[in-house]
């Protein structure tokens, strides 16, 4: 399975060359996975380098560090971002919730910190310099955190992916054919209308483009996403499952929009880390609206790279928009926070084309 899942994110997920850059960054839990990786790269004629994130680090750095310390970002992660040709990611954590205790201004004064490194890295994708995917190697915290077994966690990540599959590339090509019928139709389209408990939410998405998210950037993937104009929404929206950020959940967020800014916002449990993401420069709007395809995957299991392609859902994320889509929104957040659609509806222009969780097109 770990050969299948790095042929997988060596040979669809992004497309290696011959003397490409490659960092791979991850936790020492996934080295059998990265050693697969890192063969396939250098089979390639690529170069490698690596991050390797070890036991406690972020815990020490986020629990001691003073304010400058949090301000600043090193020169070598700017090189780094600068000059590599590709990013591959691997979701391992080691503990989830080892920032919980840890002061939301802290985070964000942190996640602010970073908005060089963040532009210079969506820069350099707009223009097709840098490639980057974000893939999974389940691990015991991941699986406690999402209420499983390892083996049922196990087997669930690898079923998520299509490791299951005799040939998992062809079967995700085969996947990326069918969610283009839905972005064709939705790029015919000027504006979106969201529809469900405390929910009606109505955004332009006029001349942005709607992306087929097909297991090149995310594995696993399934979603159709667009980033709509800034100053467009206007509405309401609650969430049904918790936002994680750096491990903290911030549960049942209400969010009201005006003129594209959030205007009003809510949570029964994590209102101040709420707050305090929203005053990060750009976090008061939309960046990207989407809807998850992927019905093989209906279990929340506080990972986002799972939970926001579960089928008979939506979601949208505060702050940076994808630029590929057209979105403008600049910031050095990009937040996704999921709702379920299973008793909700989707309008394109009037037309109803979604409905309890499912398409009608």
């Amino acid at each position: 399975m770990l050969s299948k899942l790095a042929q997988v994110i060596t040979d669809y997920s992004v497309k290696i060359k011959e003397g490409d850059l490659v960092v791979v960054q991850s936790s020492y839990l996934s080295a059998p996975l990265l050693e697969k990786i890192v063969e396939n790269i250098m089979k390639k004629g690529a170069h490698f380098d690596y991050r390797v994130e070890i036991e406690n680090m972020n815990e020490i750095f986020f629990k001691y560090a003073e304010d400058e310390q949090l301000k600043y970002v090193s020169p070598i992660t700017k090189t780094t971002v600068e000059n590599a040709d590709v990013f591959i990611s691997i979701w391992a954590d080691i503990n989830p919730k080892s920032l919980s205790s840890i002061d939301s201004q802290k985070l964000s004064t942190r996640a602010a910190a970073r908005a060089e490194i963040t532009k210079i890295f969506t820069e350099r994708e707009a223009k097709g310099e840098l490639q980057w995917t974000l893939a999974p190697y389940p691990t015991q915290a991941m699986a406690q955190e999402a209420g499983m077994s390892f083996i049922d966690y196990r087997d669930f990540v690898f079923g998520a992916c299509l490791l299951d599959k005799e040939n998992p590339i062809e079967e995700w090509k085969k996947i990326s054919k069918e969610q283009q019928k839905v972005v064709d139709y939705l790029n015919k389209k000027d504006e979106m209308r969201y529809v469900g408990e405390d929910t009606d939410l109505t955004l332009s998405v006029k001349g942005r483009k709607w992306i087929n998210c097909d297991g090149k950037k995310n594995m696993p993937d399934g979603e159709v996403f667009t980033g709509p104009i800034e100053d467009s929404a206007n509405g309401k929206i609650r969430f049904t499952y918790p936002g994680i950020y750096m491990g903290k959940e911030i549960e049942d967020i209400k969010l009201s929009f005006k003129d594209g800014e959030v205007v009003d916002a809510k949570a029964a449990k994590g209102e101040d880390l709420l707050k305090k993401l929203l005053e990060i420069e750009g976090a008061k709007r939309i960046g990207e609206i989407a809807i998850g395809t992927n019905y093989g995957v209906q279990k929340f299991t506080k990972n986002m790279l799972f939970d926001e392609k579960m089928g008979g859902t939506m979601h949208l994320a505060i702050g940076r928009a994808i630029p590929e889509s057209g979105g403008k929104n600049f910031s050095s957040i990009h937040w996704d926070i999921l709702k379920d659609m299973k008793n909700g509806k989707i309008y394109a222009d009037g037309e109803l084309f979604y409905e309890n969780g499912k398409f009608l097109i």
